[in-house]
């Protein structure tokens, strides 16, 4: 009974975290030279700061409070979430590819 409960936990532990395996998104590194992230796929835990942009095509573009760094960063959270309500202030977990002109693009989100 014991090992079944240290089981469960272990498993909820590790389901709490979407995207563990990814590497976190170095934000200072970011701004300092986009072009040289481009094609890579990173986390990028944080909070929305503000909306910034809406295309029905395109998605919306956001700005993003980090929580390793303190820095803002803008990304477009393309239009496959278009159903997902994303709301100022909320904390969520991205899954970010920066595309081939240096943009965060949105491959997953968990909301927090």
């Amino acid at each position: 009974m014991v090992v079944l409960i240290v089981l469960v936990a272990l498993a909820l532990s590790r389901s709490s975290d979407a995207f563990r395996t990814s590497p976190l998104l170095d934000s200072a590194s970011y701004l300092a030279n986009a072009s040289s992230l481009r094609g890579n796929t990173y986390k990028l835990s944080g909070e929305v700061s503000d909306m910034l942009a809406w295309s029905p095509t395109g998605g919306r573009l956001i700005a993003v409070a980090t929580e390793a760094g303190n820095r803002i960063l803008p990304v477009q959270v393309t239009d496959k979430f278009n159903s997902v309500n994303i709301q100022k202030g909320q904390r969520i977990d991205f899954l970010v590819e920066v595309d081939e002109k240096g943009i965060l693009k949105t491959k997953g989100l968990k909301v927090q």
